[in-house]
């Protein structure tokens, strides 16, 4: 089970969840979130964190040029697209970054288009991101079989082993859920997450030491 920690504005966040057993850090550069981080402060976390941690900016309608300014600036090592960008812009923008994660929201009807933005992973999220609420996970049935599928959306540690067993997504991911408060997390919490998620996993990943997605090799 692939586990994405999001909205790291702290060094100590970032550290704990990896060393807990996050496979990946997310920062917002998106200005109308509440836990948008500065770019220098997020490059000098990234720079510190394991190298086999998933890094990863979210954006949200900044332009492709300006997504990849930051990328760079950073060294990000993915990015996730949290808006209007068209499936033009998605493809410009997975052909300068290792790995994409294109945001949409359970029951969209652009869930249906969802190959032609070429991402590698699809993060299902509730209609309002970012907000800590759970979406009916029936609509979850809508997403394609075919792509990875990043279960996003009010997830907490009490909840996600039931929307794992519901689901059945290739990761999760969580910012609110696991926040003592607004960019700043609970160790308590992330510990609980982690480990509910992992006990939830798929009986696939049980026997395997191994992450089940490595972005270097597999991209």
């Amino acid at each position: 089970m692939f586990i994405k920690i999001c909205g790291i504005t702290r060094e100590e966040d970032a550290l704990l969840a990896t060393a807990l057993g996050a496979d990946a850090v997310g920062f917002n550069f998106a200005p109308s979130s509440s836990r948008q981080i500065a770019v220098l402060r997020a490059r000098d976390i990234a720079r510190q964190l394991p190298a086999d941690v998933l890094t990863v900016g979210i954006f949200r309608d900044a332009g492709k040029e300006k997504v990849m300014e930051i990328v760079n600036r950073v060294n990000l090592r993915a990015v996730q697209l949290h808006g209007r960008e068209t499936p033009a812009e998605c493809q410009w923008i997975a052909e300068r970054v290792p790995v994409t994660i294109r945001a949409l929201p359970a029951g969209s009807p652009e869930l249906n288009r969802f190959d032609e933005y070429g991402s590698d992973i699809l993060l299902l999220d509730s209609p309002t991101p970012g907000s800590g609420e759970v979406f009916d996970w029936s609509l979850a049935e809508g997403a394609p079989s075919n792509r990875l599928i990043l279960l996003a959306g009010g997830l907490t540690p009490e909840n996600v082993g039931i929307a794992i067993q519901k689901v059945k997504p290739w990761g999760v991911d969580v910012a609110t859920g696991v926040e003592v408060e607004t960019g700043r997390k609970d160790p308590r919490k992330l510990r609980a997450f982690i480990e509910a998620a992992r006990a939830a996993e798929p009986k696939e990943y049980e026997s395997s030491e191994e992450r089940p997605f490595n972005w270097e090799e597999e991209l």
